[in-house]
């Protein structure tokens, strides 16, 4: 006959306790545990390692959550730097980080919607997000030009000497264009990032419509470039 350790006696008091705490039957375990042969402690102990398991995997999945919002405000912040020194050729990079991260995030729902269904878990409901809206060019101020003048001209002369008088007008109106894009754009980013990606309908149009806004900021350089050389 062995003899009962200490260790071993907080075990089986710990058991019994356990027990005493789970108003389930054994069948009833059994079938929340899955296929097991041990006694009801046993099933108790089991059901709560389980339960210790998904928990981590939970935390697992917010920490890529939370990884990806702090990704994603860091690609808000570098946009903002590269489109106000407009460095075309370093953009692309951000905006497929961006995705990037999203993605990540996607990765992780179907995982976290078994976990929370498995640990009969009410995932919270977090604010609504925001709409995406998304940025049209007619959106824009217009572009002031020499050919729009109801008045009409004589000649080419007093077309391009309208054209002058209207230069500084049209250098404001292309900046205040690229401004209004470059600021839509970052916004949209960092309303993705804010929710850590977490919705994903959200975060999918939020990329999309990132990656929009990136075409038309490149229209309206076009547009100056045609306008002002």
């Amino acid at each position: 006959m062995g003899i009962s350790t200490p260790n071993g006696t907080s075990r089986l008091r710990q058991s019994d306790e356990l027990v005493a705490a789970v108003s389930m039957t054994a069948s009833q375990l059994a079938q929340a545990v899955g296929r097991f042969d041990g006694d009801k402690a046993a099933m108790v102990l089991a059901a709560v390692r389980t339960a210790q398991r998904a928990f981590s995997e939970l935390d697992a999945c917010d920490d890529v959550i939370d990884g990806a919002s702090d990704s994603g405000l860091d690609i808000a912040s570098r946009l903002r730097e590269l489109l106000a020194a407009e460095s075309i050729a370093d953009i692309p990079a951000q905006l497929d980080a961006l995705e990037a991260a999203s993605a990540g995030v996607r990765g992780t729902a179907a995982t976290r919607a078994l976990l929370n269904r498995l640990l009969a878990l009410e995932e919270e409901a977090g604010p609504t997000p925001p709409t995406v809206r998304r940025l049209s060019s007619s959106e824009l101020p217009s572009l002031p030009s020499a050919y729009a003048d109801d008045d009409g001209f004589a000649d080419l002369m007093a077309v391009a000497a309208r054209g002058e008088e209207l230069a500084p007008q049209l250098r404001h109106a292309h900046a205040d264009r690229l401004a209004r894009v470059a600021d839509h754009l970052v916004g949209v980013v960092r309303q993705a990032a804010v929710t850590g990606f977490a919705e994903e309908a959200f975060a999918v149009e939020s990329v999309r419509e990132a990656r929009r806004s990136y075409e038309l900021w490149l229209q309206c350089l076009a547009e100056r470039k045609r306008d002002l050389g």
